[in-house]
């Protein structure tokens, strides 16, 4: 079916810049930027394109994390009255105080140190599937260790706002892998966020076509977007739904995947049934979300092609005592098959990614699902690995995040005590560093 404009949409450029700027007043920027020349200072910049977490002019932190015992996810090093040295907002040296003696030195003795004797210091966690529409979600992220989320999607591209603001104002916001707006048939009020998705609103079955499948993913691209989410099924937190009737056929979603490699973007993929989870593992996608029914066939074809499986255990958890008994039921019945799924996968050298799929404004830590990681069969280096070095590669960031070693993000989350022992104190850090910034001491 072709996809006629009634009238010209507003030019792009022009476009770009007021939806960008009202998605900024929808998380709430105002408070951050103070003004509206922050605001569409902001949007100017993701309108051309400007990617770089370095920009000049934005905030970066100097500091010191002294004394506590350093954890390196990647090898299970452990080094005890350790030293990072962050300078800029990058680590220049952590390990021994020997090894780091130079990197110290070389700052004033004004510089800011944060004392953790007693405490273990781990590189900030990373959250493969949230759903931040909001910046007071993204300060629970951030207080609850996540200093780097990957976005599952928003209604009005407040993902997108919120990467910016994580420029900026990074002791208030993770940085942020922005999805913009689902690739889904019906768009409900998401409709609204975009000139340029006008044209869709008409189309019997909704956003189906091949062309207005490339539509919705243009737009997406042209917004500035880090990723693509799409569907092979509906929702399961949804009573009223089946998660295991299929919404996009293989050949569908091979068209979402050709239209965002062609922007040189990945996809992550909601899926459920056996059938969906095939389908959007042959199409191409990136990540695989949720799968709860998946099989080996396919998780071998998902090692096969370095697929990696996003599970969000702990929101299909959160469903079990639901007060909707066909919810309360595919609680009880979809965790103890997603758990086996889960040891399966990490057998079969699947890459696994923790993810909290928060939405509604209740923002889990990432720290619990890094427990439900463990309960599911993984070793407890495995299972911290998930939400540190794994989650870092599907971000394509595992030369920056998930570790802290020279070169990498001086984001960090000290614990009272040792995660290597009791993962549980995952869920509640004594202290946040973003970019070198004391978020929470």
């Amino acid at each position: 079916m072709c996809l006629n404009h009634p009238a010209p949409p507003p030019p792009t450029s022009l476009a770009r810049r007021g939806v960008l700027g009202a998605a900024m007043a929808l998380v709430g920027a105002s408070a951050i930027t103070g003004a509206t020349g922050g605001i569409a200072a902001a949007a100017e910049r993701t309108t051309h394109g400007s990617r770089d977490s370095r920009d000049s002019g934005a905030p970066r932190g100097t500091l010191v994390i002294e004394g506590g015992t350093l954890l390196d996810p990647l090898t299970g090093e452990v080094t005890e009255d350790s030293v990072v040295v962050i300078e800029d907002g990058v680590v220049t040296a952590a390990g021994s105080r020997n090894a780091t003696r130079a990197a110290r030195a070389a700052l004033p003795s004004t510089v800011h140190v944060v004392a953790a004797h007693g405490k273990w210091v781990l590189p900030g966690l990373v959250d493969a599937h949230i759903h931040l529409n909001s910046l007071a979600e993204a300060r629970a992220a951030l207080h609850q260790g996540a200093t780097s989320v990957r976005s599952g999607s928003t209604n009005f591209y407040q993902d997108i706002a919120l990467r910016e603001l994580a420029r900026w104002a990074p002791e208030q916001v993770p940085g942020m892998r922005a999805a913009g707006v689902f690739v889904t048939p019906d768009l409900g009020d998401t409709i609204l966020a975009d000139p340029d998705l006008a044209p869709l609103a008409r189309l019997k079955g909704g956003v189906t076509s091949t062309e207005a499948l490339r539509r919705v993913v243009q737009v997406n691209l042209e917004r500035g977007v880090d990723v693509v989410k799409t569907r092979s099924n509906p929702r399961a937190g949804l009573a009223e739904q089946d998660p295991l009737q299929q919404v996009y056929t293989r050949e569908q979603l091979a068209t979402v995947v050709a239209a965002a490699r062609k922007g040189g973007k990945g996809v992550l993929c909601h899926s459920y049934s056996e059938t969906g989870c095939r389908d959007a593992v042959f199409a191409g996608v990136r990540s695989m979300e949720h799968g709860v029914f998946v099989t080996e066939d396919t998780l071998h074809e998902m090692s096969r092609r370095g697929t990696f499986f996003t599970p969000t255990i702990g929101a299909i958890a959160g469903m079990i005592g639901d007060a909707d008994p066909i919810l309360d039921e595919r609680g009880r019945t979809y965790v103890p098959i997603l758990q086996r799924a889960v040891r399966a996968a990490h057998d079969m050298g699947v890459p696994v990614a923790a993810g909290t799929d928060s939405a509604g404004g209740v923002v889990d830590p990432i720290g619990g699902e890094v427990v439900r990681m463990r309960e599911a069969g993984l070793s407890v280096l495995d299972a911290i690995r998930t939400a540190t070095t794994s989650a870092a590669e599907l971000l394509g960031q595992s030369r920056s995040i998930g570790r802290l070693a020279k070169g990498f993000h001086g984001d960090a989350v000290l614990f009272d005590r040792s995660p290597l022992e009791d993962l549980t104190v995952l869920k509640t850090p004594s202290a946040v560093i973003h970019t070198g910034i004391a978020v929470t001491v």
